[in-house]
């Protein structure tokens, strides 16, 4: 039976596409975007499995959180996925999201059969110098009063610089950015921060064992796209480069970061 449909588990907003009883699939976004900055890759992903898009706290439809530590996030998706009876799952995630579905890995090896993560920067020093747009944004004094006059195009600019291929930012998008709060934004960077320096990404995936795989375009303005061969250390993954994609593959090349998933995905199903 195909499902198409949303609700609420936990607080977060948790969207489903696919088929009942296809192997499950958890679609994590990142930073101060939305479940839906996957539309564009959802639909090829849902004729085998089981998609599931949620909202973070503090993002999209979500209401906001007490904390947004990194494996406090992961507790919180462990229990929807709990109570929408989903596991061993594959979990996908988009940039910081790469950290949350690392850390639900971390605390629930028995949730998580498998791990991809797109565009997550392994450690601190990796991360290049922001747009200018983002640093605005970002930092204060600018940043807070230029948080509460976005205008649906200044939104779309901060989607689109940190892309090198021309995209389209879907409408739902917009919309679910310009409810992140800017308190909500700062807090859950600095979170993340923490979380890749108290151990790097590649050093976690490496205890973890799990069957992953890692994309990463040539051309990510966020972080530094040499900074991938870190990945190569770790036992069982496998990276993968997208030439001239910028940090959103989901955006700028649908097609071929879809396709690399459901390649994946179809050998960690074997």
């Amino acid at each position: 039976m195909d499902i198409d449909g949303s609700t609420h588990v936990r607080g977060m907003r948790v969207v489903h596409h696919g088929r009942r009883g296809a192997p499950p699939l958890v679609l994590i976004h990142g930073s101060g975007a939305a479940g839906s900055s996957w539309g564009p890759v959802a639909p090829a992903l849902a004729r085998r499995h089981h998609v599931v898009r949620i909202d973070l706290p503090g993002h999209g439809q979500s209401p906001p959180a007490v904390s947004y530590d990194v494996p406090g996030q992961a507790a919180v998706v462990a229990a929807a996925l709990d109570d929408l009876a989903l596991g061993p799952v594959t979990a996908v995630g988009h940039s910081s999201g790469g950290y949350i579905a690392t850390a639900l890995a971390e605390r629930r090896p028995d949730l998580v059969g498998a791990l991809a993560l797109i565009s997550s920067g392994p450690s601190p020093d990796a991360l290049l110098p922001q747009p200018a747009l983002l640093r605005a944004l970002i930092a204060p004094p600018l940043g807070p009063l230029l948080w509460r006059v976005r205008s649906d195009a200044m939104l779309r600019r901060g989607v689109t610089a940190v892309c090198r291929r021309p995209v389209s930012v879907p409408d739902d998008l917009v919309d679910d950015v310009r409810g992140i709060g800017y308190r909500t934004f700062r807090t859950v960077l600095r979170r993340n921060t923490e979380y890749i320096a108290e151990r790097s990404v590649p050093a976690r995936l490496g205890a973890l064992g799990l069957p992953a795989l890692v994309v990463f375009g040539t051309a990510d303005p966020r972080w530094d796209p040499d900074a991938v061969r870190l990945y190569d250390t770790a036992s069982s993954t496998l990276v993968e480069r997208l030439d001239g994609v910028g940090h959103f593959p989901m955006l700028e090349a649908p097609e071929e970061a879809g396709e690399l998933l459901l390649r994946f995905l179809a050998a960690a199903d074997r």
